[in-house]
């Protein structure tokens, strides 16, 4: 292999919104974000995979057919990503690609995430590496998140110690001490219920700055209700998903009384708090929080996370050198060339898992 190589890295998440592409460039002294795309998901696309998180009718052959589905919309994500920064696919190494979640049991070894990985070896012509999180799981791991590795790559200091927070459809922590053991987990729904209610209650698929949130107001019995789920108390390591956190485990706790802004701006607080809650509890001497992800654009959000946190700096991973928006998929890069290089993925401290793995397996093109 050469000394420099390209990397690309595909996130479709729990927000369901479309696919992130990212490019990086490795070297002797690491690695560098190049450039970055984001591919839409159409509504009836999203409405699938929503329905593929549940039991139904002749799932199987759905979620297949959906997973070529989305390995032609990745497809045209690599190609838009090498267009947009004249590269050929011959230059690219590898590909890391998540895939779509349909369903995280870690607790029963088991996640699955469709997106036909040889099908985009073939319509790419380039070296794709998926399957990510089973070989975690495999060895007793909860199979995530996997971001913290990549994190600590990114962004640590040995000076400042920090906090990373991604808010996608879920948000998850990691912890960067300038000495000692760096370690992470979910802290639990990040976007994921509020872009829901906003999508049932005004056909908007985000609350963009959060502005119906800050529209309504807190609901206390709703919101303890909500912390009383065991999840949030549960010791890391921990993982969570759509498995757990759903419109109808919402609806179960809200009565006709409560108004539905009212409900919104108690899903945001939900988020801001057991994001603030896992800093608080987890990181002690944080200097800094960073945040990325979807959900890092929602002023509100920041704003109550600043408030639950008014001793740290709370800022973008922009100023760290790495968009918000790009982090995850640049992640699955990086998590590529780890595999290409026969190099551990996954934090055993962070996961759970009995100790480092290489993760993904290797579809060639």
């Amino acid at each position: 292999m050469s000394s420099t190589e390209l990397y690309i890295g595909l996130m479709s998440g729990t927000s369901l919104d479309g696919v992130d592409a990212a490019l990086i460039q490795t070297d002797a002294n690491g690695f560098h974000f190049v450039e970055a795309v984001f591919h839409s998901f159409e509504p009836t696309l999203k409405n699938e995979l929503l329905a593929l998180n549940l039991a139904g009718e002749n799932e199987l052959l759905r979620a297949a057919e959906t997973g070529n589905i989305l390995a032609g919309l990745y497809s045209k994500a690599v190609s838009a990503l090498l267009d947009k920064t004249k590269h050929s696919p011959d230059t690219i190494t590898a590909i890391g690609c998540h895939g779509q979640t349909i369903r995280h049991r870690p607790e029963l070894g088991v996640t699955i995430q469709i997106g036909n990985a040889s099908m985009l070896a073939e319509l790419t012509g380039i070296n794709v590496i998926a399957d990510f999180r089973s070989r975690d799981i495999a060895a007793g791991g909860q199979g995530a998140p996997l971001v913290p590795a990549f994190h600590s790559a990114a962004f640590r200091s040995p000076t400042i110690s920090r906090a990373i927070v991604n808010i996608g459809g879920i948000s998850n922590l990691t912890w960067l001490p300038s000495t000692g053991s760096i370690t992470g987990f979910d802290c639990g729904p990040g976007n994921l219920l509020l872009d829901a209610w906003i999508q049932i209650h005004q056909g908007k698929p985000f609350d963009r700055d959060g502005a119906w949130s800050a529209s309504g107001t807190l609901l206390p019995d709703l919101l303890q209700t909500m912390l009383a789920h065991p999840f949030f108390s549960a010791p890391p390591p921990k993982s969570t998903g759509r498995d757990t956190f759903h419109l109808d485990w919402l609806k179960s706790f809200i009565t006709p009384q409560y108004a539905p802004e009212d409900i919104q701006a108690t899903l945001l607080e939900l988020s801001a708090r057991t994001i603030a809650d896992a800093i608080n509890q987890n990181c002690l001497g944080a200097d800094e929080v960073y945040l990325c992800g979807g959900g890092a654009h929602n002023t509100t959000l920041r704003k109550r996370l600043s408030e639950f946190l008014p001793k740290r700096s709370v800022a973008l991973t922009d100023s760290l050198g790495i968009d918000a928006d790009w982090v995850e998929a640049a992640a699955f890069a990086w998590l590529a060339y780890q595999a290409r290089h026969g190099l551990p993925g996954n934090l055993p401290a962070v996961t759970g898992a009995k100790g480092p793995r290489i993760l993904g397996a290797s579809y060639p093109a």
